[in-house]
This record gives structure tokens, C-alpha cells and sequence, in this order.
């Protein structure tokens, strides 16, 4: 136990590009000692961290250019599936983000000062969901391909008429970062290290 560096939680959306994996991570100082039921190490290493002046939703921590190094850990070796977040929930009564309606009070404080209040009936509980486009759509615009569903969460993926049958081994999704933190906890508090099975969202 001793070897065990830290407990961090990594987003690697500006490594990955377009796909967003929070991974619940146990760092380690050696990759030599067994491994764990069902993970996989991932070595460290250094990368340049770097975003373009055009880049609008670039991050202050991305620029200028420079050196970021990540130490080594260990990793769950697929994702979080719906049958194991399943689990999660029913043993601790967790309820996701998208789950409940939209706080008007922490919406404000993201959008410019003055914005009215949306109708309540647009606060409802929802999430993106994503609807392959007929044909060519501009790609600076995300609404081509992704649509708000009221009542769409990792229960019903496409909204209240979807279910997880049959997707009970599908990856689940739905999953805010609050949500992955909560259920990383979770394991964390439940099982020792070397038991459980490292979240990958």
C-alpha cells in the first residue's frame, strides 16, 4: 500500500481531442507489481500542452505552449458499463445531474448578466443527445448532430421512451463529472484498491 502515489481523477479531453474519458485513476510509483483484477497500467510520460490563439474555448492553463508531465497509474481496462452504474445507484440511491431539473440560480452564473429566466418547461430535467444528421451539416455548429431531449439520462439514453435493455453491458452514459466523481468515491470507500475496478467514463 505504501506505493500508492495518490488518487486523482484525470480528464484527458485535451489529450483524447473529441472524445472525453474521465478516468478514476490510481497512481503508482511501479508498474512491476501485479496487476490488478481487470486494469491496466498506463505509463507516465511528458506532452506539450498547447492550444492556438484562434482556439475561442481554449483554457488559460493551455497556453502558452508548454511541457506537462503525467505520472504512471493504474486503469480499468474498459468503461463503466450501465449494469455496474446500475449497481452504484440502486446500493446508494444517487441521483445524476441530468436527472434534475436545471438550477436557474447556477445557470446565471454562466451565461452574460441580464439573460431572462428561460420558461420552466426549458429548466426540465434533460441532456444532449446525439441524432446522426441526413447529410452534410456545418460542423461549427454542434445542434447539426446533437439535440436536448427532455427526460434523456443514462436510464433512458434516448429520452423517456428508450430504455438499457439489452445495453445493460454498453458503457453508460449521461455521466456528468460530478457524477463520475461520486461513483469513483464510492468505490473507493467500498472496496481496498487491488480490488476494484478502476471507472473509466
Amino acid at each position: 500500500m505504501s506505493n500508492i502515489g495518490c488518487f486523482k481523477l484525470l480528464t484527458t479531453t485535451w489529450i483524447a481531442g473529441a472524445q472525453l474519458e474521465i478516468n478514476n485513476v490510481c497512481c503508482s510509483s511501479r508498474a512491476d507489481e501485479a496487476t490488478p483484477r481487470g486494469m491496466v497500467w498506463v505509463p507516465g510520460g511528458e506532452f506539450v500542452m498547447v492550444s492556438t490563439n484562434a482556439d475561442q474555448l481554449a483554457r488559460r492553463v493551455e497556453q502558452p505552449a508548454h511541457k506537462v508531465t503525467v505520472s504512471g497509474f493504474w486503469m480499468d481496462a474498459t468503461e463503466v458499463t450501465n449494469a455496474q452504474f446500475a449497481a452504484f445507484v440502486k446500493a446508494t440511491g444517487y441521483v445524476t445531474l441530468v436527472e434534475k431539473d436545471i438550477d436557474w440560480e447556477q445557470l446565471k452564473k454562466q451565461v452574460a448578466p441580464g439573460t431572462p429566466k428561460p420558461a420552466d418547461e426549458l429548466l426540465q430535467a434533460g441532456s444532449m443527445v446525439f441524432t446522426p444528421p441526413d447529410g452534410p451539416v456545418p460542423l461549427n455548429n454542434i445542434r447539426g448532430w446533437w439535440s436536448w431531449v427532455t427526460g434523456a439520462n443514462w436510464r433512458q439514453p434516448e429520452g423517456p421512451t428508450s430504455s438499457l435493455k439489452g445495453r445493460e453491458n454498453h458503457p453508460v452514459v449521461h455521466v456528468a463529472w460530478v457524477d463520475a466523481v461520486a461513483y469513483a468515491q464510492s468505490m473507493i470507500n467500498q472496496i481496498n484498491w487491488r480490488a476494484w475496478a478502476t471507472p473509466r467514463f
